[in-house]
């Protein structure tokens, strides 16, 4: 009785086929994951750039704080600070109850003062990191073109004020009335800021300065 092998050509070629459809689902799946990691690193720069545009137009906007500072030095003492000046962003009231829309009402920077920038490098009418900035100042009273605790127009002029702390000067001097002094109240003005920088990207920067 004769006796054949079996051969097993068969089986191996069918082997063959079973891996390579299962090389071609993990290539898939690799790419797959290529892309999706491309996708993720693209956005995590875009994300970093916007992060970085925004830091520079906060940095910007601290010019405009130091800018309303100084005009508010060189104003403060003068009888101009009690009259509006638009031309320099100034205003010498604030509305009962305001509360504007810094962010959508284009009409609250109509009269805004827009700083001088020039980038030394590019000539460019913005500073270096392609900034414009501008600022609008309100003095915390209720009365425009009024001194404060003045009356004007039948209303008296309460301003927003720090009260002077009584205050003595000199050590082991006596406590008495006649050494001591108090200083006018300090009257608030409120400095808004907007900075605008590429990409759209915007920073709004708002602090109260008081005058001394």
């Amino acid at each position: 009785m004769k006796r054949y092998a079996q051969s097993s050509l068969p089986r191996r070629r069918r082997q063959r086929g079973v891996t390579l459809f299962i090389a071609l689902i993990v290539l898939v799946a690799m790419t797959m994951a290529a892309v999706a990691m491309m996708r993720s690193v693209d956005t995590a720069t875009v994300v970093a750039g916007n992060i970085g545009f925004r830091q520079s137009a906060v940095n910007a906007a601290d010019q405009g704080v130091q800018a309303a500072y100084a005009w508010l030095g060189a104003t403060v003492t003068t009888p101009a600070i009690t009259s509006d000046d638009a031309t320099k962003g100034y205003f010498s009231s604030v509305t009962a109850g305001e509360a504007p829309d810094w962010y959508t009402n284009s009409a609250s920077w109509a009269n805004a003062f827009n700083l001088t920038l020039t980038c030394p490098a590019t000539g460019a009418s913005t500073d270096c990191a392609g900034n414009t900035v501008s600022y609008v100042i309100h003095r915390m009273c209720p009365v425009p073109s009024c001194a404060p605790n003045a009356t004007c127009f039948g209303v008296t002029n309460v301003c927003g004020q720090t009260l002077s702390s009584t205050a003595v000067s000199g050590e082991g001097v006596e406590q008495s009335a006649p050494n001591f002094f108090t200083t006018p109240p300090a009257t608030h003005y409120r400095v808004t800021v907007r900075s605008i920088g590429p990409r759209a990207s915007i920073a709004y920067v708002q602090t109260m300065l008081r005058a001394q």
